[in-house]
């Protein structure tokens, strides 16, 4: 799952996406509106977490533009008052979600993927194969009922495969959907990680490679 996270408030910011990639989220970070929507209509998010009070460009006009702009984003808007006409006019601007600010992580974390599931075609909340089970809402996975340490981009990948149901997925999909905007396009990650989530989902392997095309659920 990748996020965008738009908040001028730079600790808040980091706060915000330190907390969700120890959630498995894959997380760049803009600290003022055009760069937000430089990065909303380049780059393909799942959930974009925007701060309603931006400089450069207001949330409100922001929002509006990725809504305007068609990409699959959901928009989450936080704002300091959450009023019952502020909520209102949020969602009338085409956000998926409002949350006032302060507000509980978990709650945060929960919302976002709520939102995450509705921007892919309908996917299960708990994916299987096999004896292979992933839980997308508590990003843990299984199998053979035995737990599976799985750092936050070998969930990722692991996920992403499950719910292609056996569709060839490529390399660069992979670091697209699971890493964020620092990871270098000509970098090993990928490889790297299929390697050791192969090792630790044991035998049979589960994890295909086709040839110049990527890799697939068997």
């Amino acid at each position: 799952m990748r996020v965008l996270v738009i908040e001028d408030d730079e600790e808040l910011a980091d706060a915000i996406a330190a907390g969700l990639r120890q959630a498995r989220m894959a997380v760049d970070v803009a600290l003022d509106g055009p760069a937000g929507l430089g990065r909303a209509l380049v780059n393909d998010y799942d959930v974009i977490v925007l701060d309603r009070d931006l400089p450069g460009l207001h949330g409100d006009r922001l929002c509006e533009r990725i809504v305007a702009s068609e990409c699959r984003s959901r928009v989450l808007m936080l704002t300091a008052a959450a009023s019952t006409a502020q909520l209102v006019d949020g969602l009338s601007l085409g956000a998926d979600d409002y949350l006032g600010k302060p507000f509980e992580f978990d709650e945060l974390v929960a919302r976002i993927g709520a939102l995450a599931r509705r921007s892919q075609p309908p996917v299960p909340p708990v994916l299987s194969h096999g004896d292979l089970v992933v839980d997308t809402a508590t990003r843990r996975a299984l199998r053979g009922g035995q737990p599976l340490d799985l750092a936050p981009k070998e969930f990722g990948v692991l996920e992403l495969l499950v719910a292609s149901g056996g569709r060839c997925v490529s390399a660069e999909e992979l670091l697209a959907r699971v890493w964020d905007e620092t990871a270098n396009p000509f970098t090993h990650a990928v490889k790297i990680t299929i390697s050791r989530l192969r090792a630790k989902l044991g035998e049979p392997q589960l994890i295909e490679t086709v040839a110049r095309a990527g890799y697939r659920i068997a």
